[in-house]
């Protein structure tokens, strides 16, 4: 989806009959197609080709002959018992880029595990330090290690791109869910690396920063304190009306505030609770304290900041109306993304995408079809 909002020609190859499994997983629904399904499939075709026949590897070795990039995200081992993974691909367009995305990797002792999104938080470290003490680990509410693992597979794609530019030789892109969550652990890796200790889970707080964290206010809203440095925090003290916190011994630095959290916050927290989150949120503006509410999505997208960066779009569908789409976060002065078509029906673009490039008539169409292929 990122490299069709940035222009790419996306030809999504999906199963006769049942497509992609995403097309079912809800409700909800719009039509009969999953909610899930329309908020990642814009700007792609779909084709419907049967991979396990003969003609349909031919279509898609032909396919292949004419793209710049072939992506897919079998399990390691399932595309060459296909026949048509890197090695075999090659050999028919050595330009091309073939990017793989699974759970664990093409390597290692774990290459053939199912990689699903849950598994990847789990075990990357991320639910390890998501969620309250003392309290179960947490998923991050959307599918963090699926998504940046498809931001990481953009990224390399456009680097593999701009390699070719240079050698003239496409390449094979590896991208793991496991090895992409891994690398955002960042500084909680960095604060076991120094201590050899594990960081434990603190809820919406921040290890190594005090307050940066959310607040419940009187309406019983919540809003994020970002106090990242002794000058926001004086900032935030004269807010809450309570000054003396920042000539305070146990708080006038943040290795002090970390040393002393627990009191700190608990003052803090009681300061909270005597206004609402509006009100809180245009005084701690006005005294230049980072800040924001916790947004519900309705809110969010109710935000007039939302409408004036352009994150709310929608885009005609053929059979469902208008469809409302999460904006394009990339902006650009003169190659601006766009959203040029809405997510396909299964199978939509087969006849249109085998007639344009491969130059396929009606009468090879339609034995195709009868055949199972298409």
């Amino acid at each position: 989806m990122i490299l069709g909002d940035l222009g790419a020609e996306i030809i999504k190859i999906e199963r006769p009959g049942s497509g992609d499994d995403t097309r079912q997983w809800g409700p909800p629904f719009i039509g009969n197609e999953s909610a899930y399904f329309l908020s990642v499939n814009r700007n792609k075709k779909s084709v419907t080709l049967n991979l396990d026949t003969q003609d349909g590897k031919e279509i898609f070795y032909a396919l292949a002959e004419k793209s710049d990039v072939l992506l897919e995200n079998f399990r390691p081992g399932a595309a060459e018992k296909l026949g048509i993974d890197y090695s075999h691909i090659a050999k028919k367009n050595a330009r091309l880029i073939y990017c793989s995305i699974t759970g664990f990797g093409q390597t290692g002792g774990y290459r053939e595990r199912a990689g699903y999104d849950i598994v990847l938080q789990g075990m990357g470290g991320l639910m390890g330090v998501t969620g309250e003490p003392n309290r179960p680990p947490v998923r991050v509410g959307v599918a963090m290690s699926d998504l940046g693992a498809g931001m990481y597979a953009a990224m390399a794609i456009l680097s593999a791109l701009f390699a070719r530019e240079r050698s003239g030789r496409g390449q094979s892109v590896d991208v793991a869910l496991f090895d992409s969550t891994i690398s955002w652990m960042t500084y909680m890796a960095g604060y076991y690396f120094a201590t050899g200790k594990d960081p434990s889970r603190s809820g919406s707080a921040h290890p190594t920063i005090v307050p940066y964290q959310c607040f419940r206010t009187l309406d019983e809203n919540y809003l994020t304190i970002a106090a990242g440095n002794d000058k926001l925090f004086r900032n935030l003290c004269k807010a809450l009306g309570k000054e003396e916190l920042a000539v305070d011994p146990r708080f006038t630095n943040n290795s002090q505030r970390i040393i002393h959290r627990q009191e700190l916050v608990s003052i803090i927290e009681a300061v909270f609770l005597t206004k609402t989150r509006d009100d809180w949120i245009r005084i701690l503006i006005e005294a230049d304290v980072p800040t924001g509410p916790v947004y519900s999505m309705s809110e969010l997208f109710n935000d007039p900041q939302v409408k004036d960066r352009e994150m709310l779009l929608e885009v005609g569908h053929a059979r469902l109306g208008k469809l409302k789409q999460i904006g394009i976060p990339m902006k650009f002065s003169e190659t601006e993304p766009t959203i040029k078509s809405s997510p396909p029906e299964l199978g939509e673009h087969t006849a249109e995408v085998l007639r344009r490039l491969l130059g396929y008539d009606d009468a090879l169409l339609r034995e195709l079809k009868e055949k199972g292929v298409i």
